[in-house]
């Protein structure tokens, strides 16, 4: 008998042992994103806040500008179908940068050096889990609002269009939970996390075309608008929302230059890489 092949069983010793740890790590991974769902069932509060914050301005914005004369906005859109896209992207944004709190927390109580000393396949499964948890919740937030929006009869995007949106919500969730993640293993405590999140809010969302389009604004204010990231997922979605699905498709003429959603879902996609390309040295450095 012919001896077995000394190469196809180091390959295959080789691919097994890439298959044990994958699913080690999914594993890891999965029973700390369960863990943060446990916390979230235990207070839905967070879950209710992030639905009912966006809601009211929604509602009392949409009911504020309900009268505005027609042909005001571009397109003639009514205001509440123009602000349904800003308060779908602002709900997400705002569920992705409370994304560190949760790591804040554990390395404030110790749980985070319980992890670290803990016998882990990876320690990436901790930003892993905070990653998945905090997309799920975001998602779940923002079609809540979506919803409402079609109740009050701000529209639906359709088939094409949830697709869009999507994969805008994904990528902008993607590059806002890489900072506050940042942020959470940057900062001192829990209350400078909660001072930048408090500060940074209100301003990137009046600084962007979520409540009135570019021709609103002052020159300096349109500026800060068009280089906004809100802004980049804003007009796709509401492009969207218009029935326009083409990526070639101007969505936004900008002070620089007219931006198409692909141009959008370019700078997203850069955005998030760029952000999780400049914590991963600070997440390697603080889970070693």
């Amino acid at each position: 008998m012919t001896s077995a092949n000394p190469t196809l069983n180091t390959a295959s010793a080789a691919g097994s042992r890439e298959g044990s740890a994958f699913a080690e790590i999914s594993q890891e991974t999965l029973a700390l994103t369960r863990r943060l769902f446990v916390q979230l069932a235990r207070r839905p509060s967070t879950l209710v806040a992030g639905v009912l914050q966006p809601l009211i301005w929604l509602i009392l914005f949409g009911a504020l500008f309900a009268k505005a004369p027609e042909g005001l906005l571009p397109g003639g859109l009514s205001y509440g179908r123009f602000l349904g896209a800003g308060v779908i992207v602002f709900t997400a944004f705002s569920g992705a940068l409370n994304a560190g709190l949760p790591v804040m927390f554990d390395r404030e109580f110790g749980f985070l050096n319980r992890l670290l000393v803990a016998p882990l396949r990876s320690r990436s499964s901790i930003v892993l889990a905070s990653v998945l948890y905090i997309t799920t919740l975001s998602l779940l937030q923002s079609a809540a609002i979506m919803g409402t929006a079609a109740v009050l009869g701000y529209g639906w995007p359709g088939a094409g269009g949830l697709v869009l949106v999507l994969i805008t919500l994904l990528l902008l969730v993607f590059a806002v939970t890489a900072l506050s993640l940042g942020l959470a293993f940057a900062l001192p405590g829990h209350i400078e996390l909660i001072a930048v999140i408090f500060v940074a809010n209100l301003p990137l969302l009046f600084a962007s075309t979520a409540l009135a389009p570019l021709s609103f604004m002052p020159s300096w204010l349109g500026w800060l608008a068009a280089l906004n990231p809100l802004t980049f997922a804003i007009e796709p979605i509401r492009a969207a929302y218009g029935g326009e699905l083409s990526l070639h498709a101007v969505v936004l003429n900008a002070p620089y230059g007219q931006l198409t959603s692909g141009t959008c879902l370019g700078v997203l996609a850069a955005l998030a890489t760029g952000l999780f390309l400049a914590i991963r040295p600070l997440l390697d450095r603080k889970l070693s």
